[in-house]
């Protein structure tokens, strides 16, 4: 199974309003993570104290790093078509989201499945599900919390610990099914074919 797992940090959390300010994007490879894209963002603006008391990233952290425009290619070419997982995934698609219609850009081709749903029907009655509250329940070593990378990729090993636990025989699961899991329509990233500007001219002959 190959598929990308991903997480964001953001200055707040409202799309279209408040800004990215680190992506990180891990590429499992049965079971295991086997490349990265990493990077911090440069918001173009202040991050708000209450932002960056929960990740820890700061204004002198992103003064100087990518753009979220100048990236959004690079992290569509990483993604490909490979199938995509998150914690809570729309909240960090619809950031994506509007970046690329935003910025007209190239986006991943995957479809998007989230975790959280799934992780319900996987591990009944737990307190809460967040991902350090089953991260802690299924006791995957962990470093970091609400960092894109790190998150990402406790994000990939839950995912594969639940495909583990629902698969037959060995075998895993279709990704259709996966989706029906997850009881939300399908989700994608916008495929936008930016347009070359017109130009009018006036006047006559």
């Amino acid at each position: 199974m190959r598929f990308i797992a991903f997480d964001l940090e953001t200055t707040g959390t409202v799309p279209g309003v408040d800004q990215i300010v680190e992506i990180g994007a891990v590429r499992f490879i049965n079971g295991q993570p086997e490349a990265v894209f990493a990077t911090l963002v440069d918001p173009q603006r202040a991050i708000p104290p209450g932002a960056s008391k929960v990740n820890g990233i700061t204004d002198d952290m992103v003064k100087g790093k990518p753009t979220i425009e100048s990236l959004l290619g690079s992290l569509a070419e990483f993604c490909g078509d490979d199938f995509m997982i998150a914690h809570n995934a729309p909240f960090d698609a619809q950031f994506l989201i509007s970046d690329v219609k935003k910025f007209e850009t190239a986006a991943p081709k995957g479809l998007i499945l989230d975790t959280l749903p799934i992780a319900r029907k996987v591990f009944p009655g737990l307190p809460n599900y967040k991902l350090g509250t089953l991260v802690q329940h299924l006791k995957i070593p962990t470093t970091d919390f609400h960092r894109a990378e790190e998150d990402a990729t406790y994000a990939g090993h839950l995912f594969m610990n639940m495909v583990k636990r629902i698969s037959i025989g060995g075998q895993a699961p279709q990704i259709a099914n996966l989706v029906a899991l997850t009881g939300k329509p399908e989700l994608r990233f916008p495929q936008i074919v930016r347009q070359p500007k017109q130009m009018d001219f006036f006047g006559g002959f």
